[in-house]
């Protein structure tokens, strides 16, 4: 009912005005109103892809396993010509009132800076496709770069200062999540008053325990998300509705109360 949901949006809303330190934490929901496929949703890459191909394991010991990844990743251009949407301008907007700690997400696509956050305050917890990392000397490259080669028709771009393999600057299955991003995530998750989550199904971890790391510090918890998650249950406010609509609706009404002249007694 829209009664309840008008309800339901005021209490978030009420709850971002009383917070010190609100945690935004977002997922494929929220990319996927951009025009990324969720890679786990109908249409995403698991269900034309073997997953077992996106493996540390097989991108290191299989040069055909490389080349397919980078057609996949690069060259069906997922990643290229796609812009932020109403969800990653709306957490940009908080941190533009101050009403925001930092952003933790489960997302590789460089949007939310893209919007207008800050970078360092931005934890991408499964690294970034803005950029590719050489495996031997460890130089870092714009993807355009690779992306250029894959058009010029290379199938595997070396690294043009070694030669060396080249990797997209993201976490494959089996690798450790970025040190610095999850202890980061984390400490911020652990000392929040508020965690708001977007657009995740919170089935993915670790990057999942972050919701508990809030709630056993005492933070108060908000879930958008269209499906079901684990967390449910232990949410003060839960919204199934998709992400931009909602977390559009509620920053602009903190900023009309923020900017609202405080009333004469």
């Amino acid at each position: 009912m829209d009664s309840d949901l008008d309800l339901k949006i005021k209490l978030v809303v009420d709850m971002i005005l009383d917070s010190e330190k609100t945690v935004v934490f977002t997922g494929a929901g929220v990319s996927t109103e951009s025009g990324i496929p969720d890679f786990r949703g109908p249409g995403g890459i698991w269900s034309r892809f073997d997953p077992d191909d996106f493996t540390i394991h097989k991108f290191l010991q299989s040069e055909e396993t490389r080349k397919k990844q980078w057609r996949i990743l690069i060259g069906e251009g997922h990643f290229f010509d796609i812009e932020p949407n109403k969800a990653h301008y709306a957490i940009a907007e908080m941190e533009a009132l101050d009403k925001l700690d930092c952003v933790i997400t489960q997302n590789i696509d460089n949007l939310h800076q893209k919007a207008g956050n800050s970078s360092d305050r931005v934890f991408e917890l499964h690294g970034s496709m803005k950029w590719v990392r050489c495996l031997d000397c460890h130089a870092l490259f714009p993807i355009e770069y690779v992306a250029q080669m894959l058009k010029d028709g290379m199938e595997e771009p070396p690294c043009r200062k070694c030669y060396g393999t080249l990797k997209p600057d993201i976490v494959f299955f089996g690798e450790a999540l970025p040190e610095h991003a999850m202890k980061s995530a984390t400490f911020h998750s652990s000392g929040c008053d508020l965690f708001i989550v977007v657009g995740s199904s919170l089935v993915v971890q670790p990057a999942a325990f972050m919701p508990m790391y809030a709630k056993n510090g005492g933070a108060k918890l908000v879930i958008i998300n269209i499906g079901d998650t684990p967390y449910d249950l232990q949410a003060d406010v839960l919204i199934n509705e998709s992400a931009g609509d909602i977390t559009d609706r509620i920053v602009k009404m903190v900023g009309e109360d923020m900017r609202r002249p405080p009333q004469r007694a």
